[in-house]
């Protein structure tokens, strides 16, 4: 099977996090190879040694070999998609006719497409059929990694053989991923997240004090729960890395693009305002939509998540939209049970 070793890894997506990946890969001693879409990123990487762009006063290894040619990148030994969400598929398409179906295929990607609702590994599965597929989420800032301090996430992969293979490519005494059976959950921790950052955000900029946050982080995480079992995820997965520990970072580090936007929006910018002179992409914009179409479709109820998508989208004023989640009535707290209480 193509991957038993893993001696090559290829990267699709020279942001921050592409390139963090590319330097674990170099650190387990794998050859890396990163596709970045900008030729000058390209140039970049190959003769200076860096990513000016996305991941400036980082050093790279000289043996990280950035690449245009996505074919080249397709005969890796495994492949990781690191694009933002809602370029996925096009990606996958190009990707296609050159990825062999033995290849494994590791999504870290966080959103969920918008028009079809579809999370990334059925975009995947869908583009690149019957290759094997894990996803790589959890609470970490590239910046971090690619400096080397300790970070643990989750890789989830229904076939546990291949998972252990996976994180034995780029895992290493601080860069840890644990094995997860749950890829769904994952995914679900990973999109969602960004939402209710956003919405934490806008607390921090309204100045509404911690309170309001923590209550924002956990009924957060009862709507994420919901969803993903919803979607035939575990409810547990939503206790470990890939959910409360993605969301808790997420929702509390001015670093995190979509929690910074929300101060931005707080604070009493437009939407064009906060996004302007921004290279990076704040996922949850694009996935506050998805997430509440999705939601609607599967009967589920998630407030927070459909205040966000009506301020971001829907012309909604911030404090009109505070007040209607205050106004909601009171009831019992319930996670992810069947019949749990919204």
């Amino acid at each position: 099977m193509s991957g038993m070793n893993m001696k090559r890894l290829g990267i699709v997506g020279a942001g921050a996090w592409g390139t963090a990946l590319a330097l674990l890969a170099r650190r387990a001693g794998k050859d890396a190879v990163l596709w970045a879409y900008e030729a000058e990123l390209v140039e970049a990487i190959n003769r200076r040694h860096e990513n000016p762009l996305y991941l400036p006063g980082v050093a790279l290894e000289p043996a990280i070999r950035a690449t245009g040619d996505l074919s080249d990148v397709a005969r890796a030994d495994a492949i990781f998609l690191v694009t933002p969400a809602q370029n996925l598929r096009a990606l996958a398409l190009r990707l296609s006719p050159d990825v062999a179906k033995t290849t494994p295929i590791v999504i870290c990607s966080k959103g969920i497409e918008q028009g079809s609702g579809a999370l990334m590994s059925e975009v995947v599965a869908e583009c690149l059929q019957g290759t094997p597929l894990a996803v790589l989420s959890g609470p970490g800032f590239a910046h971090e990694i690619a400096r080397d301090l300790p970070t643990a996430l989750t890789l989830a992969c229904r076939d546990g053989d291949l998972g252990k293979r996976l994180i034995e490519a780029i895992g290493n005494p601080r860069f840890r991923p644990y094995l997860g059976d749950d890829p769904v959950g994952a995914e679900i921790g990973g999109a969602v997240k960004n939402v209710i950052a956003i919405a934490c955000g806008i607390v921090q900029g309204k100045r509404l004090g911690d309170n309001a946050r923590a209550a924002l982080i956990t009924r957060g995480l009862a709507e994420m729960a919901r969803l993903g079992v919803a979607k035939g995820a575990k409810p547990e997965t939503f206790m470990g890395l890939s959910g409360l520990g993605d969301l808790t970072l997420t929702c509390n580090a001015t670093q995190s693009r979509n929690f910074s936007l929300g101060v931005a929006l707080g604070e009493g910018r437009t939407l064009a305002q906060a996004l302007a002179g921004r290279r990076s992409i704040a996922e949850g914009i694009a996935t506050a939509a998805s997430v509440t179409a999705l939601a609607l479709e599967l009967g589920v109820e998630m407030p927070i998540s459909a205040a966000v998508d009506a301020v971001l989208h829907k012309g909604a004023k911030i404090d009109a939209t505070i007040e209607a989640l205050l106004a909601r009535p009171l009831t019992s707290e319930g996670l992810a049970r069947p019949g749990a209480p919204r």
